[in-house]
């Protein structure tokens, strides 16, 4: 039946939450009086799960897979929709459907919900054309759809100093980014004299005197990928940005922002900047990528362990994560037999990590739902009051520390076995002493929740566990972290296929 479908069909999840979005605003403009928190959130949630619906359906169908006639290309080939690009289309619709129903309680008393949700809905879409994208102009365009509502989500709490402060930040640092990013494609376009990826890999086999132009052209993409993944040293925005802005958001740029920085550091350098080419050329962005994932894994993890504040602890987390998936890149080599299998294995870690994480910082609002506190003494005999929502917690937290049985430890297993193979035992060796390393802070809010006492009886008197849509998204996220793992052969199977289009 899809193959019956139009070529443009391909679009249809990033027209799926374009449209979403729209429909939101037009609801606010005609009918403000329907616009309730509740409508806007099922609209916005029906739409994400409409979005992950098609991904699904065309991924099963083979659509731009090789066996079915390979990618489809649309507008000029600046679009590229194959099963990578749905692959992480998925995550994005995924992590927008759990964000937006968690959303609905935490913002249960907000003036004008409508902002919040389409703001999402256009980040989304803005991370769906991303992932579709074969043309360095529309990664951009792309990038600053999916930047400029972030922007805004970060300070929606206009009368929290902390939430507006940390999206000045965030505005003045990403402006930075990407002025240095679109100066990067300028100058990779002076050297090759094109912006299709394809077009690019070509001629970056022949540019010749013009090596140095390229080379700082792609140290210059390099940054801007490593503001976008929150890697050291561009990591500085994000602890201020999660701690300051509502925990929803948090959730989401920590999860689906970071997988949207990954799909175009994924396609752009390994189809754009070829390795044997690139390195004829002079320019080694592998070794860059390999000294990226150390030093961020290792700071992230050493800074995460002497964190008193949660949300602040889960920043630095996401900071080491985006570690262990640069290995992606960092443990390719041209040739390498298994490259398939360490790039397909960083895919699978960010869509096991999209539910664990995101889940993470939505017990988190639900924490600061129920008034709490941020910090770990706060966290103190919480299972007495919440068992489940606790339980699922520890869920993500030994997920995330890549404890088995649950499926972090797969993902991560996968990772560092590809990078082996590859002959990059060194980098595998790094990323499993910092997993151990991460075990100490994560396990930190396990035992304050099930094994310390409260401060004082009524220090837990606040504790409701009404806010079904925050307790709903938080419980699904743990149930499927937790299916992910007999699951998990079909989702590594996936990203591996998605990632031998890639060479």
């Amino acid at each position: 039946m899809v193959d019956q479908l139009p070529q443009w069909a391909a679009l249809a999840p990033v027209l799926a939450l374009a449209a979403t979005g729209l429909l939101l605003l037009l609801i606010d403009a005609i009918k403000p009086s329907a616009r309730s928190n509740t409508s806007m959130a099922v609209t916005s949630a029906l739409g994400a799960l409409v979005s992950l619906a098609l991904t699904v359906w065309f991924v099963v169908a083979g659509t731009g897979h090789e066996d079915t006639g390979g990618a489809i290309y649309l507008f000029a080939d600046a679009i590229k929709v194959d099963t990578m690009a749905l692959f992480f289309t998925a995550i994005f619709a995924s992590v927008t459907a759990l964000v937006v129903v968690a959303a609905h309680d935490y913002f249960h008393d907000h003036e004008s919900p409508a902002e919040f949700y389409s703001l999402v809905l256009f980040s989304a879409t803005g991370m769906a054309l991303l992932a579709v994208a074969n043309s360095l102009a529309v990664v951009f365009v792309a990038l600053e759809m999916v930047s400029l509502p972030s922007y805004a989500l970060v300070g929606f709490l206009k009368k929290n100093r902390g939430s507006v402060e940390a999206s000045l930040k965030y505005f003045l640092v990403g402006a930075v980014s990407s002025a240095i990013f679109v100066f990067g494609i300028s100058l990779v376009y002076a050297a090759t004299g094109s912006l299709i990826l394809s077009d690019v890999a070509e001629g970056i086999e022949t540019v010749d005197g013009l090596a140095g132009v390229a080379g700082a052209g792609i140290v210059m993409m390099i940054g801007g990928v490593a503001f976008k993944t929150a890697s050291v040293p561009f990591h500085f925005w994000a602890p201020e940005a999660y701690e300051g802005a509502p925990a929803p958001v948090s959730a989401y740029l920590s999860s689906a922002s970071k997988a949207a920085g990954f799909v175009v550091a994924f396609r752009v350098f390994t189809e754009a900047f070829p390795i044997g080419a690139s390195i004829s050329a002079g320019i080694d962005w592998v070794l860059a990528f390999g000294i990226l994932a150390v030093v961020t894994m290792t700071l992230g993890n050493f800074a995460a362990a002497v964190q008193e504040n949660v949300k602040r602890m889960l920043a630095y987390s996401s900071v080491g994560h985006a570690g262990y998936a640069l290995i992606g890149l960092a443990a390719i080599s041209a040739g390498g037999s298994s490259n398939d299998a360490v790039m397909g294995a960083a895919m699978a870690h960010l869509l096991v990590y999209g539910f664990m994480n995101t889940g993470a910082f939505l017990f988190v609002a639900m924490a600061e739902r129920w008034g709490v506190g941020r910090t770990f003494a706060d966290y103190a005999g919480l299972a007495k009051r919440a068992p489940i929502a606790c339980v699922a917690m520890a869920v993500f937290m030994f997920s995330l520390a890549g404890l088995p049985p649950f499926a972090g430890f797969f993902s991560k297993y996968f990772l560092f076995m590809g990078a082996i193979d590859n002959g990059f035992v060194w980098l595998a060796a790094v990323g499993a002493i910092n997993s151990v390393i991460s075990l100490y802070y994560y396990s930190r809010i396990v035992k304050a929740m099930f094994l310390d006492d409260p401060s004082s009886e009524s220090a837990l008197d606040a504790v409701d566990v009404r806010p079904t849509g925050l307790y709903g998204a938080v419980i699904f996220a743990a149930v499927a972290t937790v299916l992910l793992l007999p699951g998990f052969g079909p989702v590594i199977e996936t990203a591996e296929a998605a990632a031998a289009a890639l060479f």
